[in-house]
């Protein structure tokens, strides 16, 4: 694969393509593209974190995993993220399960080569550290999101993140996912799915829902979609204008 051809593909995470020229170039030669089919699971809980992966349209879960063996999202990952590299900051252990939802590719880094970044870049280290606060923010308004809102709007939230991580209509989302998303079962999902698609804000195939009406979408949804995509613009926006 040509330099050309690899820096394309690495810039489509929204970090890296926000980088300084002279910071991306110190980093590219130490960028691996690797492949996250899904169900891959990329490290378990508890499990020593050696990489730090920046995602170009693969869509990756952090996942708690419960005594009874069921599982609850508690953040996700796309192409504004990157994921590994907060869990490593202090314990280099993996909060959770990280697992892929939307199969991808991503950039894979050394923690060792990102510490060293961190350590020598400024504007690298000042990305680094916002992206932090904005993936704080989100998981917060999750929080506050997840007790307040309805499932129906927080579905609508699931499915408009994802569709923006992807730029795809047809989003390969099951109702498994979706139940793991949002912290719900499977049923309460088809209820909620059926009556959008009554609605006609989407359709449903085999493991595929499709948006149909996306201004339907957005108003059927709750603030926090919007907050929290707003969250993630400020922050690359900002870095653009230093």
């Amino acid at each position: 694969m040509k330099n050309g051809t690899k820096a394309a593909i690495h810039r489509r995470n929204q970090l890296l393509a926000a980088l300084e020229p002279d910071d991306y170039l110190w980093l590219e030669p130490h960028l691996e593209i690797v492949d996250l089919p899904r169900g891959k699971v990329v490290y378990q809980t508890g499990e020593p974190i050696r990489h730090a992966y920046f995602s170009h349209d693969a869509v990756v879960s952090l996942v708690a995993v419960l005594q009874d063996g069921g599982s609850v999202e508690m953040a996700i990952f796309g192409r504004e993220s990157v994921f590994g590299f907060v869990s490593a900051l202090v314990s280099h252990q993996s909060f959770g399960r990280y697992v892929t939802q939307i199969s991808g590719t991503a950039s894979r880094l050394s923690l060792a080569r990102l510490s060293d970044a961190i350590n020598k870049r400024e504007n690298m280290r000042r990305l680094l550290f916002r992206y932090t606060e904005a993936l704080l923010a989100r998981t917060l308004q999750s929080v506050a999101c997840n007790a307040v809102h309805s499932v129906e709007a927080r579905c609508c939230r699931a499915i408009l993140s994802t569709r923006d991580r992807t730029d795809k209509d047809d989003i390969p989302l099951t109702h498994e996912i979706l139940a793991e998303m949002l912290g719900v079962q499977r049923s309460t999902v088809s209820s909620v799915t059926s009556t959008l698609q009554r609605m006609g804000l989407i359709s449903q195939g085999r493991g595929t829902i499709r948006i149909t009406d996306h201004s339907g979408l957005e108003k059927t949804t709750c603030e926090c979609y919007h907050t929290i995509r707003q969250t993630f613009e400020r922050l690359l926006q900002r870095e653009r204008a230093l």
